[in-house]
C-alpha cells in the first residue's frame, strides 16, 4: 500500500541519531513515523525494516550540509512495506551494486559476495539457474574483477538460506556499504549515498503488487 503524505510546512532538521521528540530534532524514520501518524519512533511499522535500516544509516552518514536534501525522500517510503523475503534482497543488492566499484579494496570482496548472494536468492525464488545475474549485478562485478572472481570462487555451490539472509546477510550488507561509501574516496559519497536510498525505493515500490491504495496526506501542518 503506498500512502501519500506531505512534508510539513515547518519541521525540524534532520540531524544523526535518535531523538526524544520532535523539539530535540529528528531523523529521517522518526519523521517518516510522524508523518505517518504513528507513535514517534526511528522505527516506524510503516515502513520496510530493511528499508527503514538503510534510511537511518544514509542519514546518519551524511554529512550536515547535505541531510536536508533527504527530507524530500521521507514521504516516499511511508507504506513501503512487506514480509516478502524479495525486498530484503532488493534493497541488499542495490546496496551492495552501489558500494562494490567505489568502497576500499579490503570491503569489495564482502560486496561481491553479496551481490552473488543476493542474485542466488532471487533465482532461486524465481525459478532460475542459481549463477543467474542481473544486468545491474554484472556491472557492478565488472567494474571490481578482482573482488569479483574471489567472491565467485568463495560462493561456488554454497546455498542461501532465506531465514539466515533476511536476519543477517541482508542488513549486514546495508550496513557495511552505507560505511563503505561514506569513506569512499569519492567526487561526492553523500549524492551517491542520496542516489542509494532512492533507488532502493524505487526497486521495492517496483516490487509492490499492481493495485495500490493511495490515501490523503496526513499530518501535513
Amino acid at each position: 500500500m503506498t500512502i501519500d503524505v506531505q512534508l510539513p510546512d515547518s519541521m525540524p532538521v534532520l540531524s544523526r541519531g535518535r531523538h526524544r521528540n520532535p523539539r530535540k530534532g529528528a531523523c529521517f524514520m522518526e519523521m517518516a513515523s510522524y508523518l505517518a501518524g504513528e507513535k514517534w519512533s526511528d522505527h516506524p511499522g510503516c515502513t520496510h525494516p530493511l528499508l527503514a535500516s538503510l534510511a537511518r544509516l544514509v542519514n546518519d552518514h551524511t554529512s550536515d550540509t547535505n541531510r536536508q536534501r533527504l527530507a524530500e525522500l521521507i514521504p516516499s517510503v511511508i507504506g513501503l512495506t512487506s514480509d516478502d523475503v524479495r525486498w530484503d534482497a532488493l534493497i541488499a543488492l542495490r546496496a551492495a551494486e552501489t558500494a562494490l566499484p567505489v568502497v576500499s579494496a579490503e570491503m569489495q570482496n564482502a560486496m561481491a559476495v553479496s551481490v552473488l548472494s543476493g542474485n542466488r536468492l532471487l533465482a532461486g525464488l524465481d525459478g532460475r539457474p542459481p549463477d543467474t545475474l542481473r544486468p545491474s549485478s554484472r556491472g557492478a562485478l565488472l567494474r571490481a574483477p578482482q573482488a569479483a572472481r574471489w567472491a565467485h570462487k568463495f560462493t561456488y555451490d554454497v546455498s542461501v538460506s532465506r531465514r539466515m539472509y533476511q536476519r543477517h546477510g541482508a542488513p549486514r550488507t546495508v550496513e557495511f556499504a552505507v560505511q563503505g561509501i561514506a569513506k569512499a574516496c569519492i567526487p561526492d559519497p553523500d549524492e551517491t549515498m542520496r542516489g542509494l536510498l532512492l533507488g532502493a525505493i524505487d526497486d521495492v515500490r517496483a516490487a509492490q503488487p499492481a493495485t495500490t491504495v493511495s490515501h490523503s496526506a496526513v499530518r501535513t501542518r
